[in-house]
């Protein structure tokens, strides 16, 4: 899928404030890319089509949910507001023609990550989460971060996820969990090392 393609298909799926939402995170995906290395078209491609499941109905993705069953791996039981990536890469193989699994990757974990993060999983999470629009008030502090650090904004966005989730009583997906386990673990490594 050409990122054009992707951007058309974002744009009839979501609304117009989504929709910004949208091009804000492609925006700042290819910025991160570009200054970590990563590819700028698979960042670009992956932020078009993060949040095109975003605004269907609970129960047209628990449909694609249980429609795909081997490839939602068992999401329907996993947090709702986490179904939404998972549907957006099941939709972008089986209906979009997407099959790099990269970019696969980094549509499906954007709201949770996940352990073992590529780059291209780490820049569309933050990307997501400091996306111009974004106002909330740690915001600006992990735009600095991720210029210099990505895989330490990766773990205190994280961090931030979960004191937010468990502070507003609110589910938390496992594998938000065991990301950030992951990274912790990858970080005491490299301090072993």
């Amino acid at each position: 899928m050409t990122e054009q393609k992707a951007r058309r298909l974002a744009k009839k799926r979501l609304s117009a404030k989504r929709y910004q939402h949208t091009l804000n995170v492609r925006r700042m995906a290819v910025k991160l890319a570009k200054r970590w290395g990563a590819d700028p078209e698979k960042a670009a491609l992956a932020a078009l089509l993060h949040d095109t499941a975003k605004e269907l109905p609970r129960e047209e993705m628990l449909q694609i949910l249980n429609d795909n069953a081997i490839m939602a791996e068992n999401a329907q039981n996993r947090p709702s507001p986490v179904w939404h990536g998972i549907c957006a890469a099941i939709l972008a193989q089986t209906q979009w023609g997407v099959e790099d699994e990269e970019v696969l990757s980094a549509i499906r974990c954007h709201t949770t990550g996940k352990p073992g993060m590529s780059l291209l999983d780490e820049i569309v999470f933050l990307a997501d989460m400091t996306s111009a629009e974004r106002d909330y008030p740690e915001v600006d502090y992990l735009r600095k971060l991720e210029k210099k650090d990505i895989h330490q904004a990766m773990r205190e966005a994280l961090e931030m996820n979960l004191h937010w989730l468990e502070e507003s009583g609110k589910p938390v997906d496992e594998e938000t969990r065991a990301a950030l386990e992951d990274l912790r673990q990858r970080e005491r490594n490299v301090a072993h090392e």
